[in-house]
């Protein structure tokens, strides 16, 4: 398959007085493309997330990964050891899920302005930014959402009561959801459940269960990381996004 060439840019998305810092990674090629939100792992959006955001410009879409802790920690980036996951966690549990999908509303909006942007649009989250994609599917603008070990999604929602599970029948485009079947932040039977209630609200989906894989299993600076399933899980992936953003 032919990459495009890519340029790459920091950027800030405004909503309201909050600036988000995002990382924009589009096709030199002239045209209009698809455009793609990138949610962050708990790390921030590091070398890795900016890494995904730059392969997904490749294949023909705009790409953009807002800082979803800008509220809470402006420029926050790290790597794995205990002591950032400890930190990323912190910060986690203190986002809201009304804040979450207003930033996401304000970064459609904001591809919107771009004359690369052609208005169609979908999303891919990791760990946090998994459970983050579940949560956006259900704006009424994003048609393909990838979701990567999200976390929570049957059993919490950001600084809500009910689980994010149970806003599934708002989603209105197609759902791709990866988890691995070693992943301890997420029992199998969670997995079932999600793929219980999308079934149960006739969204069209996929589930894919990776036997062996653990949690963080697509990134490969991670010490989980299963090249296999990255790679089986990579070409889904691209698969959603043709067919639904192409």
């Amino acid at each position: 398959m032919t990459e495009f060439a890519i340029k790459t840019d920091r950027v800030q998305i405004p909503n309201g007085d909050l600036l988000i810092d995002a990382y924009l990674a589009q096709p030199e090629a002239e045209g209009t493309f698809g455009a793609i939100v990138v949610f962050q792992e708990i790390f921030g959006v590091n070398a890795h997330i900016r890494e995904v955001t730059e392969r997904i410009a490749r294949q023909g879409y705009v790409a953009i990964a807002p800082a979803l802790y800008q509220r809470l920690a402006p420029g926050f980036e790290v790597g794995y050891t205990d002591a950032d996951v400890v930190l990323g966690r912190e910060y986690k549990v203190q986002t809201q899920a009304s804040e979450l999908l207003s930033d996401t509303q304000a970064t459609i909006d904001y591809l919107k302005t771009l004359p690369s942007v052609r208005p169609q649009f979908g999303t891919i989250g990791f760990c946090f930014g998994g459970h983050v994609a579940y949560l956006a599917a259900t704006l009424p603008e994003i048609a393909a959402t990838a979701s990567f070990y999200g976390a929570g999604i049957a059993t919490m929602c950001p600084g809500e009561e009910e689980p994010t599970i149970a806003r599934t029948p708002q989603i209105s485009g197609t759902l791709y959801a990866f988890f691995g079947t070693e992943d301890p932040l997420i029992p199998l039977e969670e997995v079932d459940r999600i793929e219980a209630a999308l079934t149960q609200h006739q969204i069209p989906h996929r589930i894919f269960r990776y036997d062996g894989a653990n949690h963080g299993f697509f990134c490969n600076a991670r010490s989980s990381y299963n090249a296999d399933a990255a790679a089986d899980a990579w070409q889904h992936v691209l698969q959603l996004f043709a067919e639904k953003l192409k």
